[in-house]
């Protein structure tokens, strides 16, 4: 986007009325009768009134996790207005999905203009997470605020970080709706998100593929120097649809997983170590096992990472994150359905369904988890002292937005429906 064009904000809403009115007319996906098609209902009626309920018809991100009680925010300052790039991509592919193209649009203007310009005047970088709301100020600033103990402005290493993966979703959530719109700047942020991966963690060293990002403050950002099956499938999916230039990128990409698949004895271990070499198996986690089989033509061999996925992270109503089986991660769950969807397992997926229409929250989120607490075995970053990354019982937009996909059918890889 020009800066001609930020510096015009005011008239957005005029500029967008043809848009609007091509969206809004779209046809949602129509899931059959059952659970799917009640859960599809219900989380595409949420995902648009949370848009909705924000004025104006300009910009915005949606606040990433609600109270318990309603739809509001959270008391905990570093959560309560922060909004994760990750959840508001899969939220823009979950209402083009759903048939609201004028909701995904509004979020998907702020992602362009995040891609567009950042504070430190980086093309292409997205941070982590932003500031839910409107979006008026430009550059649109990352997750901060205000500490009333210690009188003065925080920010988070890891909210101003910049994680591949969660580029690699922005960059999907943007061809989604540059497919639905057919304006090309969208593939273009895309290509500009793409060009940042590239061009900031390719790494050929051990199994190949890129590395995982950035994390830090502005003056001192540390290079992420392990590498993840989980970013590596993002990037195969964007590059490929993506497409012509990026035909090298997605090989580079799809080489680290054949690697890792290698490496796993039927299943995908998590990544590497630090060193960017070292294949871990320190823990697994279910988006490794998963995510790989909703890529274009996966290799038949890659179905057994299913099976290990129901061994090792099967439990009562869904899945783990981890092997360690201590408790439904929702949003995993969700996935795992749109996965059976995928692998012509309706029924499993069925099963699912009705599991995760218990976990709707009063505010019409799904719950993050079933347990108050979930371990994943992963720490939240590189200066970690224990394995500290952990999820929580409270409600999630990432996780209603999965919970959307699946009953809808919509592969947030490819762009297909499935059956």
């Amino acid at each position: 986007m020009s800066r001609g064009r930020r510096a015009a904000l005011g008239s957005l809403a005029g500029s967008l009325m043809g848009l609007l009115v091509g969206l809004g007319g779209a046809s949602a996906q129509t899931p059959p009768p059952g659970p799917a098609a009640e859960l599809a209902a219900k989380t595409c009626a949420t995902l648009a009134a949370r848009v909705d309920e924000i004025p104006g018809s300009g910009p915005v991100f949606l606040r990433s996790y609600d109270n318990a009680f309603a739809a509001g925010p959270t008391t905990e300052p570093a959560l309560a207005n922060a909004a994760f790039t990750y959840d508001n991509a899969l939220a823009i592919i979950a209402l083009t999905a759903c048939g609201k193209g004028p909701q995904a649009l509004r979020i998907g203007e702020a992602l362009l203009d995040a891609t567009n310009l950042d504070r430190a005047g980086r093309k292409g970088r997205l941070r982590n997470t932003y500031r839910a709301g409107a979006q008026k100020q430009r550059p649109i600033p990352p997750m901060g605020w205000w500490d009333v103990v210690e009188n003065r402005w925080l920010e988070d290493p890891y909210q101003l970080g910049t994680a591949t993966g969660n580029v690699a979703w922005a960059g999907l959530a943007l061809v989604a709706l540059g497919d639905a719109t057919g304006e090309a700047r969208f593939r273009e942020g895309a290509a500009t998100l793409a060009r940042w991966v590239v061009d900031k963690t390719r790494d050929p060293k051990g199994p190949g593929g890129f590395n995982g990002g950035l994390q830090g403050f502005d003056n001192a950002p540390q290079p992420l120097t392990w590498k993840s099956t989980e970013h590596n499938t993002d990037l195969v999916a964007l590059f490929d649809r993506l497409g012509g230039e990026w035909t090298a990128a997605s090989k580079a990409a799809r080489g680290f997983l054949d690697a890792a698949w290698a490496a796993g004895n039927g299943h995908f271990p998590i990544g590497t170590a630090p060193d960017g070499v070292t294949i871990s198996h320190a823990t697994s986690g279910l988006d490794a096992q998963l995510w790989p089989l909703l890529l274009r033509d996966p290799p038949e061999a890659w179905a057994a990472a299913l099976a290990y996925a129901e061994r090792a992270h099967g439990v009562e109503g869904g899945f783990d994150f981890n092997d360690d089986r201590d408790g439904m991660w929702v949003e995993g769950t969700a996935q795992g359905a749109l996965t059976y969807r995928a692998l012509g397992r309706r029924a499993d997926a069925d099963r699912l369904f009705a599991e995760l229409l218990t976990e709707i929250s009063p505010g019409g989120f799904l719950w993050a988890t079933r347990p108050a607490v979930l371990t994943t075995g992963l720490a939240i970053g590189p200066d970690s002292k224990t394995d500290d990354f952990h999820y929580y019982r409270r409600p999630h937009l990432g996780a209603t937005a999965w919970a959307a996909l699946a009953a809808l059918g919509t592969n947030p890889f490819t762009g297909a429906t499935l059956p």
